[in-house]
């Protein structure tokens, strides 16, 4: 066997071992290893603090610059809200044909005078407080829930205490901030810079918003607010008419008659330009139309809340009296020869849609007198037919004839009116009550054709429900109660339509084919 020199294989042994030297890393000595971990780990964890800070400083910049915007959004949208409403909402109406027909003496007043806006003395509290009152009034407030309103001292006697007062959010509201404002104008009242309407006119506004508020306790708040403000009038002008008529409605809804009957009286006085004597039992009537149409309306109103109460009252004998009277009244005012304005039209239609209201009442007198059914139905007759005719005016539909008046879903008011700041409410209001005022005109002409065909009385019953009522979900066939139409006055109406139905149904099923 042959061997490799010694020489070679002397190169290869070094060779190996050098190769094998490669492969193996660098040894340190131990005191060179622990300083290059320590200042490694030193070294990163510097690096994450340093990362840490930067990104909570960061976010927390950005956190501030988030809140700033926020804050400075909102009080934009809230300053601009109350800029809108002092600068718009509340200017005073400079159309002349609306002060011609003086729906600006009717319109609400929030504390500026003649001048209309808010009273600059109440200061930044004050008149902030004015403005929300009216933004919640108005506007609403985001809630559907009601709010709980405590007793009043001034109700607790009356009424004793322990009850619990659920009202509408937004009333609530309104009354809390309006019952701010009064504080406010207390406070600045000695320095005499505050206007001398302002307390009047915050009063008034918070008793609007309480007869509003329905309970019995806030019925009561409303006539103490209501009482302030008549005994604060310096003139027994138009403001001191609506008082006077709004404390008589309101003693009639607390149940005292007397003191009702009392304000009324005081009421037609002041708008006939005749003095009643106090204590007064029955109004004297007079056939003299007061010239102002302000006046006209009040005066319509308060004979329509006389022949309520008689109605309601088992009065029957001083009912017929009052409604003859007063329909011969209201039907002595001359009838335009052409509507020449959104508010001539507007005043004509008022008066009209009080007049259809004591024909309903007339006719339910004389149905309880057991006259025929002849004289009952006429007068219904004429009072559907000056609400369908109020409701379609209102909504700026053509006219058809008596008898071929459609309720229709779409009654929505005219640009004239909506756009109006001062007409906008009533005009409203008086779309809603004609809708309900026909609704029940139908529905009672239905019951006193039962009698003698249920067939007429489907009829009936089926155009009350359309004007009572909306389509539910846009569908026509499906209908709901609609604005201002309480859910016992509309399931009654349902009853008797189903009734009649059924009926009608049923004479159908027995007729021989």
């Amino acid at each position: 066997m042959l061997r490799p020199p010694l020489s070679t294989s002397l190169w290869i042994r070094r060779g190996l071992q050098s190769q094998s030297n490669d492969k193996q890393p660098p040894s340190l000595s131990p005191s060179q290893g622990g300083n290059y971990s320590s200042i490694s780990i030193q070294d990163q964890l510097s690096r994450s603090a340093e990362f840490a800070f930067d990104f909570f400083r960061r976010f927390a910049k950005l956190s501030l610059l988030g809140i700033f915007a926020i804050g400075a959004t909102g009080l934009t949208a809230f300053e601009g809200a109350h800029f809108w409403v002092e600068n718009v909402e509340l200017l005073p109406d400079t159309d002349p044909e609306t002060r011609r027909w003086e729906w600006d003496r009717d319109a609400e007043r929030w504390t500026g005078g003649d001048e209309y806006g808010t009273d600059a003395a109440l200061g930044f509290k004050g008149r902030h407080a004015v403005r929300a009152a009216w933004m919640a009034e108005n506007w609403g407030i985001g809630s559907q829930a009601g709010s709980v309103r405590p007793t009043s001292s001034a109700s607790q006697g009356l009424r004793g205490s322990g009850e619990l007062n659920i009202v509408d959010a937004r009333l609530g509201s309104a009354e809390g901030f309006l019952s701010r404002a009064l504080e406010a104008a207390k406070d600045v009242m000695p320095s005499g810079k505050l206007h001398p309407q302002t307390p009047l006119e915050l009063t008034t506004r918070r008793a609007s918003v309480l007869e509003r508020m329905g309970t019995k306790d806030a019925l009561f708040d409303a006539r103490s607010d209501y009482e302030h403000v008549w005994f604060g009038l310096s003139s027994k002008g138009p403001e001191a008419c609506r008082t006077a008529l709004k404390l008589g409605d309101l003693n009639f809804r607390l149940g005292d008659y007397g003191d009702a009957i009392e304000w009324w009286a005081r009421t037609i006085g002041m708008t006939q330009g005749s003095r009643q004597a106090e204590g007064t039992s029955l109004p004297i009537f007079t056939q003299t139309i007061p010239s102002s149409p302000s006046a006209q309306r009040t005066l319509a109103s308060a004979l329509v809340s006389l022949s309520a109460y008689y109605s309601t009252s088992h009065k029957l004998e001083e009912a017929q009296e009052t409604q003859h009277t007063a329909l011969s009244l209201l039907r002595s005012i001359p009838a335009p020869t052409s509507i020449t304005s959104p508010p001539h039209l507007l005043h004509v239609l008022y008066l009209l849609h009080r007049s259809s209201l004591i024909s309903i009442h007339l006719a339910e007198v004389l149905y309880a007198t057991r006259s025929s059914h002849e004289s009952p139905l006429k007068h219904l007759s004429k009072a559907a037919e000056s609400a369908e005719h109020i409701v379609l005016s209102l909504s700026g539909r053509a006219l058809q004839s008596a008898g071929a008046q459609i309720p229709h879903a779409d009654t929505s008011l005219m640009q004239a009116f909506t756009k109006s700041t001062t007409m906008r409410k009533p005009a409203r209001a008086l779309l809603r009550d004609a809708r309900r005022t026909a609704a029940e005109a139908w529905n009672l002409m239905g019951i006193l054709n039962e009698q003698d065909s249920m067939t007429k009385a489907l009829d009936c019953y089926e155009r009350a429900l359309a004007w009572a009522g909306v389509p539910s979900g846009g569908a026509e066939s499906s209908r709901r109660p609609g604005e201002g139409i309480p859910e016992a006055e509309w399931n009654a109406l349902w009853r008797n339509y189903v009734r009649a139905r059924e009926e009608v149904r049923s004479q159908e099923r027995a007729i021989p084919s």
